[in-house]
């Protein structure tokens, strides 16, 4: 897990190649105008996901990993709570849907712990790397912009 802002890519130095290029991919192709939904870059390799997505209450959803792809979530407008987790996936898996999606739910572990992400801030999650994106900061549920870049591992 790495987390860094867009603008100061410097502080972070040791971001492998292929995230500075996708994360200096969003930089030069979207904007406010750029419409929510999916954009290959280097088809099912590298693609972004642009969304406009209403927060949602901390305790009122489940943590996800994912096992085929990097994530690297970048908060365009507004701001997101997130809960992760330093450990690996340990609790009761509530969805499997790693084969045909990339995606498991399980139930929040007792160890995770809340951060927040503001315009221009990224995260960076590796494979079984535990995270609960969009909840409400302060019981705030103003919507947030969000590109979210999927990365193969394999191609790292």
């Amino acid at each position: 897990m790495i987390i860094g802002n867009i603008n100061h890519l410097e502080l972070v130095p040791y971001l492998p190649a292929k995230i500075k290029q996708a994360i200096k991919y969003v930089q030069d192709n979207v904007n406010k105008n750029t419409p929510v939904g999916r954009y290959n870059i280097d088809g099912d390799n590298v693609y972004l996901i642009l969304s406009d997505c209403q927060p949602r209450d901390l305790d009122d959803t489940y943590p996800e990993y994912h096992k085929k792809y990097v994530d690297v979530q970048i908060v365009l407008g507004g701001q997101e709570a997130m809960g992760i987790s330093t450990l690996p996936p340990h609790t009761k898996m509530v969805e499997d849907d790693i084969v045909e999606n990339d995606i498991a739910f399980i139930e929040t572990p007792e160890e995770e712990t809340v951060l927040v992400l503001r315009k221009n801030d990224f995260i960076v999650l590796y494979p079984n790397e535990v995270h609960k994106p969009l909840c409400a900061v302060d019981d705030s549920f103003d919507k947030v912009q969000k590109a979210v870049i999927k990365i193969a591992v394999d191609i790292l």
